[in-house]
């Protein structure tokens, strides 16, 4: 290919047009800088109106993303879920999980130690008994696999032995975790007073507190690796901090009929074992095909607590919520609990909607085209 020099001589350039008589100026007109203006303002309505509808129309949770078992008892060990029967699972809870000493890999068996909880009564009389001992979480000085640098059981330790998450006493780190707290199930007068302890609580101050709590647990430093190991210890720790608020509601509700707590009322009622299946629910575990919970006002307020739990989409209950809502209406009549879930909060939906990344990069390729044509 030849090359030529450039060159700057403006002889040798054609004449512009306008000065040439033979070439007049001819003008294409330019399009009106207002147009470009009603332009921008379209697109940025377009983009106010997507963040606005994903606001107010958030994602359903879908059927696939719940947790499907049959007529035995789903419980999370080890990092999964297992399916056991009732007898499987009674004997689980008794001995509370077996260490894996035998355990290869970069793991290392460290042993929880807890400090026993105590009722708040009065001072024994030459009548009155000594102060009953309580349920504490993880009981019966379990042993777990954690990492092996060795902060995760050590703060562990530190939050099982601190005042206020006693004061706390939080039921959700109970139920899936302690031995005691299984057997306190078996009498009215047992449960009831484990109950009394726990609903003492400042409901709004201890939310708060395992909220931070929670957050702290899988911070880096603490337990962030055996978390993502999915550690089971972990895990329900997480999980309960998580859930109390819900847990505490549904625990300390009161039957209008007797006085007594609906949850005592269903561990113990041999007969109508379905029952005690609505608490687990909270845990992100479904209500078993079968169940068929009692048509009462205990069971119609407790899906009224969950119902309302709803609103944060993140939690274990939106999952598992409406399949149980249509199985008790299947049994006890349309409408006798609310199907839907509970509209989400602003602040909810403020930390969970995010623009798409692809919405934002045509956004940007758009407000690039208009610069340059205005340029």
């Amino acid at each position: 290919m030849t090359m030529f020099p450039f060159s700057t001589n403006r002889s040798s350039l054609p004449p512009r047009r306008g000065r040439d008589p033979h070439h007049p100026v001819v003008s294409h007109g330019r399009k009106p800088r207002m147009h470009l203006a009603v332009i921008f303002l379209v697109i940025s309505c377009w983009v106010s109106l997507s963040a606005a509808t994903s606001l107010d129309d958030p994602p359903q949770p879908t059927e696939t993303a719940t947790l499907l078992v049959d007529t035995r008892v789903p419980v999370f060990i080890d990092g999964h879920w297992q399916i056991m029967s009732e007898d499987e699972h009674r004997q689980l809870r008794r001995r509370v999980a077996a260490s894996n000493s035998g355990s290869e890999g970069s793991t290392t068996t460290i042993e929880i130690n807890i400090s026993t909880v105590t009722a708040a009564t009065a001072a024994p009389t030459s009548t009155t008994a000594a102060a009953s001992e309580l349920p504490a979480p993880f009981d019966g000085a379990l042993s777990a696999n954690f990492s092996s640098d060795g902060t995760c059981p050590e703060f562990i330790n530190n939050f099982l032995g601190n005042s206020t998450f006693k004061e706390c006493y939080p039921v959700s780190l109970l139920i899936q975790s302690s031995q005691t707290f299984f057997e306190a199930e078996k009498t009215l007068v047992g449960i009831t007073q484990v109950l009394d302890a726990a609903c003492k609580a400042d409901i709004d101050f201890c939310t708060d507190f395992l909220g931070k709590l929670a957050d702290e647990l899988i911070a880096d430093g603490n337990c962030a690796t055996d978390y993502e190991m999915q550690n089971a210890l972990v895990m329900q720790a997480y999980t309960g901090m998580k859930v109390y608020n819900t847990v505490y509601k549904a625990t300390c509700l009161t039957d209008p009929d007797d006085s007594a707590y609906c949850f005592a009322n269903a561990v113990t009622n041999l007969t109508t074992a379905s029952n005690s299946y609505l608490y687990q629910m909270p845990f992100n575990m479904t209500l078993p095909t079968n169940a068929a919970p009692a048509c009462n006002s205990c069971t119609n307020e407790t899906m009224g607590i969950f119902q309302a739990a709803t609103s944060d989409r993140n939690a274990g209950i939106t999952y598992t919520y409406q399949g149980a809502a249509k199985q008790i209406n299947s049994i006890c009549g349309d409408g006798f609990v609310n199907e839907t879930l509970a509209a989400v909060t602003p602040q909810t939906a403020a930390a969970s909607v995010h623009p798409a990344p692809s919405s934002l990069l045509l956004l940007s390729f758009i407000f690039m085209a208009i610069s340059h044509w205005l340029l």
